[in-house]
């Protein structure tokens, strides 16, 4: 469902909850550049997933870096 990428994102500004996670990450948007296309994308597409997943689902989810590179498996 979450890319590496969107996992590591989210490790990095995790509370504990789903709503919590949102938040955070929804205020991090708010900081980036307009050119920051690559990040505000990654942002994006772990809100929406974030967004329509719900706490039950989420209170299962592992939520565990994984700082390998999707492509280098």
């Amino acid at each position: 469902m979450f890319t590496n990428d969107e996992i590591n994102l989210m490790c990095i500004y995790n509370t504990g909850t789903r709503e919590g996670l949102i938040t955070e990450l929804t205020q991090m948007r708010g900081y980036l550049a307009a050119e920051e296309t690559e990040l505000l994308a990654l942002t994006d597409s772990a809100l929406e997933k974030l967004r329509n997943m719900s706490n039950t689902e989420y209170a299962e989810f592992d939520l565990l870096p994984n700082f390998e590179r999707e492509n280098e498996k």
